[in-house]
């Protein structure tokens, strides 16, 4: 009886070792592909209307630009090629490197950027931005010293050299995005990756920045748990981000 036990007892440690080390190996390569390839982010404010909406949950390609966060040389994967203009890139904020931003590159270093009445200009030469820049105000507001910053940089601003190692972004919300017109470039070594794919959008009734904090993230779960079905944009899912 005593050997039926002591048996029982050991293919109960081997099973519960095996399924520890599944475990173990399941976190070590979500953290991997986390880390390495593939994030997920979630669109909380409108400053890229229309090509993404709030709601709007995308897979960011890591892998593309290496594993360096944006450095093109150091990491231990190596990228596969280096920022572009028209790129929509997450990244650390600046101001901030906690917090996490998503905006469309315009400029790489070394390219001069105007936008004059709101049309964008890269070395002097106009951008066609047609395909995918949102306008919500027809105002224009002038260059004029006596306008807030907010007013005066957003129609008209530059000519500024964007300088090595950095980006220049903006959102395609042109008339309401916090971007590099009001904070300066990005350092390239702050860029984690270029948003690839919506694999599910939410219409919510309030911008995620107005829910901050633990709180916020239950009342966020209640609102999707109750609304689900009828709030889901099903017409975005797997819809590619350009």
């Amino acid at each position: 009886m005593s050997q039926t036990k002591s048996a029982k007892a050991r293919r109960s440690r081997s099973t519960f070792r095996e399924y520890l080390e599944a475990l173990l190996v399941a976190i070590l390569l979500a953290t991997f592909v986390r880390t390495y390839l593939v994030q997920v982010f979630k669109i909380p404010t409108a400053s890229m209307e229309k090509s993404l909406l709030v709601g709007d949950h995308i897979l960011v390609n890591k892998f593309i630009y290496g594993t360096g966060a944006g450095d093109t040389a150091d990491g231990l994967i190596q990228p596969r090629r280096r920022v572009r203009r028209g790129d929509v890139v997450v990244f650390k904020f600046p101001q901030n490197p906690g917090r996490d931003f998503i905006k469309r590159c315009v400029a790489l270093p070394g390219d001069r950027v105007e936008l004059r009445d709101k049309a964008l200009f890269v070395n002097g030469k106009t951008v066609d931005e047609s395909g995918y820049v949102f306008h919500a105000d027809s105002r224009t507001y002038p260059a004029s010293l006596f306008l807030p910053d907010d007013y005066r940089l957003r129609d008209n601003f530059g000519i500024y050299t964007v300088p090595d190692g950095e980006l220049f972004v903006l959102g395609d919300n042109r008339d309401n995005s916090n971007d590099s017109r009001f904070w300066g470039s990005v350092p390239t070594s702050y860029v984690k990756g270029r948003a690839l794919l919506i694999y599910w959008s939410f219409s919510s009734e309030i911008e995620h920045t107005d829910w901050p904090g633990y709180l916020g993230r239950i009342r966020q779960l209640r609102e999707v748990g109750a609304n689900f079905l009828s709030r889901t944009r099903w017409e975005r899912s797997l819809r590619i981000v350009r």
